[in-house]
């Protein structure tokens, strides 16, 4: 994710002109044919840990639908020819959908954030879930769930030095005996791991989290600049748009007016539906939001909030056709968060 805003510099005036050229393209632009045999679609589940990526699966099934490449190019269109204004004109969430992400985001600016005093950490508890898929040269292949747990502590002053323990992957969950046999041959055990770096850098010079105070807390624009940022990546212009939302939620620190305003963008992106009304993660129960990616993959990206409160309770990605041996249904990437305010880190 980018430091910084790219739509910035664009007025609510210009935005307004953008918005009706860009009806005016679109209507023009017709959505192709494709055979989803072709497709290869690749996510990547965790930006932090091991990159664990679903590939391969194809289908003969033809769909009418945007490919990725193809929105890609078609905002690349609307963005090289000044028509920028992606937000809003495509419809948005289904109306029990936005009506749910509206009101937490109204209950989560009038609800107060922890509150870290100067040598104090913001503490970010939290237990994920990634998937392993392990190909072998004979083309056996092996599929299970790992869990990790985190325990963040970001400093009063995010530009000194954060803390971060890890109890590294341990494989957890196995959906048939000849992967977790497969793992106990390969001696597969977990890597716990304490790190320490100024600003969250914690692999490199990228911080473990954007700088939220340079993200626009209008909805429309915050959108613009999401669609802006996610530009041909993922498998489709507005799935990506809530990978990006979900991903910056779950890393906990996200301020209640931005997380206010990422709700209401999210109500804005096309395809978002309740998922789940009772949506129980790590013993929590919210309302599950999400959208299905129309595409052979199969799978459904997810946040799950609570409304009494506004606040993130987790985020998960769940399949909606089998795997290999996971069946559909499955969540293979879920975390689950929890914030509180700790007066030492280790």
């Amino acid at each position: 994710m980018a430091s910084a805003d790219p739509a910035a510099r664009i007025t609510d005036h210009e935005m307004a002109r953008s918005r009706d050229r860009s009806c005016g393209v679109t209507q023009s632009v017709p959505l192709p044919v494709r055979d989803a045999e072709e497709i290869s679609a690749v996510r990547m589940l965790e930006p932090w840990a091991a990159a664990v990526k679903l590939s391969g699966r194809r289908s003969r099934r033809a769909r009418a639908w945007l490919t990725a490449a193809a929105a890609a190019a078609v905002v690349a269109t609307l963005i090289g020819g000044d028509v920028v204004g992606l937000a809003g004109w495509r419809g948005g969430a289904t109306a029990q959908a936005s009506d749910v992400l509206n009101s937490a985001a109204h209950t989560a600016i009038t609800t107060s954030d922890p509150v870290v005093s100067r040598g104090q950490y913001l503490r970010i508890k939290s237990t994920n879930v990634w998937m392993t898929a392990s190909v072998e040269a004979d083309g056996a292949s092996y599929q299970w769930l790992d869990t990790e747990k985190f325990d963040m502590y970001v400093p009063f002053d995010r530009s000194g030095e954060w803390v971060w323990r890890r109890s590294g992957r341990v494989p957890t969950t196995f959906f048939d005996p000849k992967a977790k046999e497969y793992v106990r041959e390969q001696n597969v055990q977990a890597h716990p791991e304490l790190l320490r770096a100024p600003r969250g850098e914690f692999y490199g010079p990228q911080a473990f989290a954007p700088d939220m105070t340079l993200l626009p807390r209008d909805p429309y624009r915050l959108l613009n600049s999401i669609y802006k940022q996610t530009l041909g990546k993922g498998q489709s212009v507005d799935g990506e748009a809530l990978v990006f939302i979900a991903d910056l939620l779950r890393t906990g620190v996200v301020p209640a007016d931005l997380r206010a305003a990422l709700y209401k963008a999210a109500a804005m992106i096309p395809g978002v539906t309740i998922t789940e009304g009772q949506a129980n993660l790590a013993g929590r129960t919210g309302v599950a939001i999400g959208r299905t990616e129309a595409s052979a993959a199969g799978q459904r990206q997810e946040i799950i909030i609570d409304p009494k409160t506004g606040q993130l309770i987790g985020e998960r990605e769940v399949l909606t056709q089998a795997y290999g041996v996971i069946p559909a249904g499955t969540a293979v990437g879920w975390t689950a968060i929890e914030t509180s305010v700790s007066g030492t880190a280790p």
